[in-house]
């Protein structure tokens, strides 16, 4: 797969992971294991790219007696949410013309 399709789509699975509740890394994680492999050094990559964009904010909160950071996406980043379900389906709509013909030899 095309590295930068690869990395737009990374960055909207982790946007869609924290999309109705805040989250931290780990849970991002195990929330997306089901679905797609994430290591934490790529997790944290990402997370910092969409907070320089502007698409989630961070803040740190204790828990078992160590800070955490938690993540919650902003109105810019369920606009690129949104934008992306758009875009998706044009996509769907070229990859239909495009595989037409294979359906048409079955």
């Amino acid at each position: 797969m095309d590295i930068q399709l690869k990395r737009g789509l990374l960055d909207i699975c982790v946007l869609a992971a924290i999309k109705n509740k805040a989250s931290y890394g780990y849970k991002i994680i195990k929330d997306m294991k089901p679905y797609i492999e994430l290591s934490e050094s790529t997790l944290y990559t990402i997370l910092k790219r969409l907070e320089t964009a502007n698409m989630l904010t961070v803040h740190t909160a204790e828990h078992g007696g160590r800070l955490r950071k938690y993540y919650h996406i902003t109105p810019k980043g369920l606009e690129r949410i949104d934008f992306f379900k758009n875009e998706w389906k044009e996509i769907m709509s070229i990859y239909r013309f495009i595989t037409k013909e294979d359906v048409a030899d079955e």
